[in-house]
Formats: structure tokens, sequence, C-alpha cells
């Protein structure tokens, strides 16, 4: 309900408890055990902000947000609680303006982001990755940035850690070292991730967040994200949330102090955004929650238990409607006592007392007043919804799904050229280039193995030829030695020749000279002794001559 800049939302007897539509985006809380109504009281409010004029974000969880796109139905509990809370004329059964989101696509128009605008901070803790596995991530968010290529969706991301981890040296001295074990880790992460639904999430068209500030015939536009699958992983659904979050904080421009917000996110279970969170990741929740307001931008968060969310996020919720909690053990009794002691006391009931006694539906309200300080606390009844209080069937759904204008726009999934495919062709160019650098290597190694051989040929070749030319000079020298012998033997001959030719004669000579000095010496003799005188000096002839003329 909206009348005179206030939200309606609770009253206590006569007077109504309202947010005031200037002080919406001081964020807010609705807590309570299950079973207390604060599904409804989340209802109320989203139906009384779009009343406003003001765009609503939230999550289901169990389905039940879903009757919102439909009128209400005159059930008795609905009819006397309007009754008893004399809403007369102002409260009648009506729709409001719908639009259903779904990670997956199924129950919803696809909510995408890309692996760029989610961020290694947020993906680090949706992995679950370790302080080094962390930094990991981060490097290769930063090789992406510095070389220019897109991160859209998981391939993208799972080809850049193979392109990194393959190169690993190449980045080494101006990245630091990449461990292959953290790589490994991180694509393990990444596949159990795409078996989740992170195939379908991580892509475009990306979510612009411009979409949700739709009005409708003068009423915010109520985006549902339907959680009921996502939350069978807790911190699956708490990254996503956060991430919309940021995406809202990082968007949207300062704006300072309006006369109602730009827009209201409702955080159910918002303890499980807080739980396990690495102290970086915290901080910079912490930082969200203090600056968005300034961006017109209203949290509410909807827990069991206040002592769910840190005192530095629950210090800034000014607009709190507490339901009933239990206190079975210590723990929970000294919980309702903190969250009691979180409102501005009324002197007329001790307010943890209340908390534990409230039924389904009541509750213990403070709104910030028209000072801008926390009103005192009261115990006020939740105003019923307009709209269908439970879940729509799914013929309706889609009904509600095809009819929007949005549907187009988000329905089919698109893959332009980004990591993965520039990285494929860089491989196919690189394969090439290592193809063509094996097929030189082995042309040149055959060209050297061809020289080797041409050489080695040239080499047999060269030694033939030296043996033929080593055997022809033999062969000449043993002709010439054999020519020489053979003239030798010749010059011998004739010299032995001329040796007889002259020993003959000289011999004839010397006989005849002999046997006449001979005949002479003996004529002395007689006959007998001129024989002998002839022989005898043809005896001394001879050797005169050989000895004259060296024969032997």
């Amino acid at each position: 309900m909206y009348k005179d800049n206030e939200i309606w939302v609770a009253s206590d007897g006569d007077a109504k408890l309202c947010i005031k539509s200037k002080y919406a985006n001081r964020h807010g809380l609705i807590a309570g055990a299950t079973g207390t109504g604060k599904t409804v009281t989340l209802k109320v409010m989203a139906e009384s902000f779009s009343d406003a004029g003001v765009p609503v974000f939230l999550s289901d969880i169990k389905g039940d947000l879903s009757g919102m796109c439909r009128p209400g139905e005159e059930k008795e509990s609905i009819v006397k609680r309007a009754s008893e809370l004399n809403m007369g004329a102002d409260f009648s059964f009506k729709a409001y303006p719908t639009i259903f989101w779904d990670i997956f696509g199924k129950k919803g128009l696809p909510l995408r982001t890309t692996i760029s605008e989610f961020g290694p901070m947020l993906l680090a803790k949706l992995l679950e990755l370790n302080q080094i596995q962390t930094d990991i991530l981060n490097i290769i968010f930063k090789i992406a940035d510095d070389e220019g290529l897109l991160l859209i969706d998981l391939k993208d991301l799972k080809s850049m850690l193979n392109y990194v981890s393959e190169n690993a040296a190449d980045y080494k001295a101006e990245y630091g070292n990449i461990a292959p074990q953290s790589v490994n880790a991180i694509m393990r992460g990444l596949v159990a991730l795409g078996d989740k639904g992170g195939d379908v999430f991580f892509g475009e068209p990306a979510l612009d967040i411009n979409d949700w500030f739709v009005t409708k015939d003068g009423k915010g536009m109520i985006n549902i994200l339907d959680a009921t699958t996502i939350i069978n992983d807790p911190s699956i659904y708490a990254t996503f949330m956060l991430w919309m979050l940021a995406e809202l904080f990082e968007i949207m421009p300062e704006v300072g102090d309006l006369d109602k917000p730009k827009m209201v996110f409702f955080f159910d279970e918002a303890h499980l955004l807080f739980k396990d969170t690495p102290k970086a990741l915290l901080q910079k929740i912490e930082q969200v929650v203090k600056l968005i307001r300034s961006k017109g931008i209203g949290v509410y968060f909807i827990t069991q238990n206040p002592s769910d969310i840190p005192d530095e996020v629950l210090a800034q919720l000014g607009n709190k409607v507490q339901h009933a909690l239990r206190a079975y053990t210590p723990a929970e009794q000294k919980g309702i006592k903190a969250a009691a002691q979180s409102y501005r006391i009324n002197p007329d009931f001790d307010t943890a007392q209340v908390i534990t006694n409230l039924g389904i539906g009541e509750a213990v309200v403070s709104f910030i007043a028209d000072d801008g300080a926390p009103a005192m606390v009261r115990k006020a009844k939740v105003l019923p919804p307009q709209s269908y209080l439970g879940a729509i069937d799914d013929m309706m759904r889609a009904t509600v799904i095809s009819m929007s204008d949005l549907a187009g726009k988000y329905k089919d999934m698109i893959d332009r050229d980004s990591a993965y495919e520039f990285l494929q062709r860089l491989q196919i160019e690189i394969s090439q280039k290592r193809e063509e650098e094996k097929q030189a290597a082995i042309e040149e190694k055959e060209t050297q193995k061809q020289a080797e051989l041409d050489r080695k040929a040239a080499e047999k070749q060269e030694r033939l030829a030296q043996r033929e030319a080593d055997r022809q000079a033999r062969e000449a020298q043993k002709e010439a030695d054999r020519q020489a012998r053979e003239a030798e033997r010749e010059e011998k001959k004739k010299k032995d020749a001329i040796k007889k030719g002259v020993a003959s004669v000289a011999g004839t000579a010397a006989g005849t000279i002999g046997r006449e000095i001979g005949k002479t010496i003996g004529k002395t003799g007689g006959k007998f002794g001129t024989s002998l005188g002839g022989n005898l000096g043809a005896s001394l002839g001879r050797g005169v001559l050989s000895t004259l003329f060296k024969l032997k």
C-alpha cells in the first residue's frame, strides 16, 4: 500500500507503520523463524514499492512469490486481516507487472553475465579457491585484459588457463610463477561449475541492469529470480545474488537523496551471503551496502535471525521488521536478547519477551522516522498481500515470460568471437608454424644428409681417383724401372759385347804379337824354342792387354 510518499507495511491498532519513501534507501531487515510470515511481509513491501513506481528485484526461494503476477483471491484469513486493519477501500486484489528470471533459463528469461563482468573475486568464491589459486585466477584475468582477450563464457576461461599454463615461462618475469597445480585446480572447479549450470549463466547477451528499471502503467516492475533450483547449492545462490548487487553498485550513478528510491533489492536467505565468505569479499559487501544507498538503491535482507548479518552491515539497516523467534537453547535466548537490543526501547513492553510470543503475521517494527532516526519499536500486524498468495502453474508462467518485452532480447544465447576463438586460431597458427618448422627441419636434415652423402661420395670418388693415380704412378714407375733395367741390360750387353770384342781382338792381337816376340826369343832354342816362344809370347801379350784394357 502506497500513499502520501509512504509505504504502508503494518499497523499497531489505528497507527499505520510506514516506511518513508525518502528513507527507503536506508536499507532494511525482515527477520523471523520459519513460518512466522517473512514471505508475506516481503510481498507486501514489494507490492507497495511497485505501487510507488519503484522497480523491485527479489528472489523466489520456495516458488510462492510467482503469484504476484495475478490478483489475489478472497480468502477468509486475508479478508479478516484487511478488516482488522481498517484498510477499507484502499485494499483490493490486483496483479502486479512481473518479469521472471532464471539463471538456468527454464522458469524465466535467462539471466546471464560474462566471465569478465563477474570478475575474479566472485568467481574465486564460487569455485571455493584458496588464496594461492585466487591469486593465479587474478593473474589469468590480468593477462586477458593486457592482451585484449574477451572472457565471455567458461570455454573462454578454460582456453585462457590452458594457454597461459602452456606458456607460463613467457609470463613468469612479468606476472610471477604460475603453478600448474593451481591451474589444474581452477580447471576442475570450472568443469564442476559447468555441470551445475555455469555454461548457461556465463554467456551473452549479458544482463543489462537498466532493464530492471522499468515501470508499467505507473507501477514499478517486479523482477523475480526463480531460485527454487539454485538454492540447492547455497554458495552459487549467494554468489549470484551478490554479483547482481555489485552490478547495481558499479553501474548506477550517484544521485544523492531522492524522494523515493530508484530500485529496491530484496535478498532472501541473506545469511548465505555471509557464510564462509573471505575477509576481502566481506569488506567489499560492507562497502557496497554502505555506499549503494547514495545511488538510490535500497537493500532489504531477509533472514531468520539478525545475528546472521555482520554487525557492520546490520548497523546500516534502518527499516526493520522482526517476526517471532524461538528460544529453546541458551544460544537462541542470547540471540533474541541481541535482536531486542538493536531496537529503540518501547517502555510499554519488553521487546525480547514480545519477540518470543508473536503470532503468525505479527512483528515488532521500527522504521526511520521523520527526523532520520529509527522510531521506537512497535508491536504490529502486517498487512495482507493484494496479489495471489501462492505459486502459479507452468502455463501461466510461460505466458508471462513470452509476453515480456525483453523475451526477444534475452531468449537466445549468442556466441561471438572471444578468447576461445582467438586462442583456437592462435593454436592453429602455432600448430601450422610448428608443422612448417618441423617440415623445414626435416628438409634441412634431408639437405644436410644429402650434402653429407654427396661429400662422402665426393671423398670416395677422390680416394678412388687418387688410388687410380697412385696405381698408374706405380705402374709408370714400374714401367720406368723395367725400361731402366732393360736399358741397363742392353747397355750391359753392349758393354759385354764390346768387352768380348775387344777381348777377342786383343787376344788375337796379343797372341800374334806375343808369338812373334816369343819366336824371336825362342829362335835361340831351335825349332822347339821357336814354338815354345810363340805360345809364351801369346800368353804374355794377352796378360798385358788385359791389364791395359781392364779385361778379366
